[in-house]
């Protein structure tokens, strides 16, 4: 049976990687994203069939409309990935840069991952064992706040406690759908702000599908930044204040 995955935001960066990445293990693709021509031109370079629908999760209503339609046209839907995302440098707190980070990465996300399990809960026939996989890529900046960049930051706490919650949940429910939260560090993409053990989309994208082969939990790409987390979380604020000011 053929597979099939779902890629949100895959017009560039980690998306655009993850959805080649997928075509060329033989799944079929979903390619969603506010850019229709550029995920055209994607998916017309793609060894498999490649579906194309425009998004904006700034408008979570459309935008689980227009999830469930594509859903709907795919002959199956094994694994869904949520990656789009907005960051900005903010240090003036602009209300409307503050707020349209929140509208993609916090309302936008939670509205595309609970249609995904409202998905899967209702389809349970996949061509795998399980009844479907949601990875969310959170980012290893959800274990501080750094000035500046405080509602990126925030917003990613919020998607990697989300996907936590949901694995909760998940545990009581007769649903077999996996839950992975992807926490990259630093990767070449638009969003990237250094180039500290960065890696391109590629190489992350290879590491993201392991870990989905894996049924991970959860994941840190590349693996080494398991380590900064572990910093982060064991150095006191007034710490990390100095050493990020």
């Amino acid at each position: 049976m053929t597979r099939g995955a779902i890629v949100v935001g895959a017009s560039s960066g980690i998306g655009e990687a993850l959805a080649r990445a997928f075509a060329d293990r033989g799944y079929e693709v979903g390619l969603t994203a506010r850019r229709t021509e550029r995920l055209k031109r994607i998916g017309s370079e793609m060894p498999t069939r490649a579906y194309v629908a425009t998004m904006d999760v700034a408008d979570p209503e459309d935008a689980r409309e227009g999830f469930f339609e594509l859903a709907d046209a795919m002959q199956s839907v094994d694994v869904v990935v949520i990656s789009a995302g907005v960051a900005d440098v903010n240090y003036d707190l602009e209300w409307d840069l503050e707020r349209r980070t929140i509208d993609v990465n916090v309302r936008g996300f939670a509205a595309i991952a609970t249609a995904a399990l409202e998905y899967f809960e209702s389809n349970p026939d996949s061509a795998s064992d399980r009844d479907g996989h949601l990875v969310g890529i959170s980012s290893v900046a959800a274990h501080f706040g750094n000035g500046g960049t405080q509602v990126y930051n925030a917003s990613k706490s919020f998607v990697s406690r989300y996907l936590e919650g949901l694995r909760n949940r998940q545990a009581g429910s007769d649903a077999n759908v996996i839950v992975t939260t992807i926490e990259p560090g630093f990767v070449d993409t638009d969003l990237s702000y250094g180039s500290f053990w960065e890696c391109s989309p590629e190489t992350a994208a290879d590491q993201i599908l392991r870990a989905i082969e894996k049924e991970r939990h959860h994941a840190y790409v590349t693996r080494r930044w398991r380590l900064v987390a572990w910093v982060l979380k064991a150095t006191p604020e007034s710490v990390l204040r100095h050493l990020l000011s």
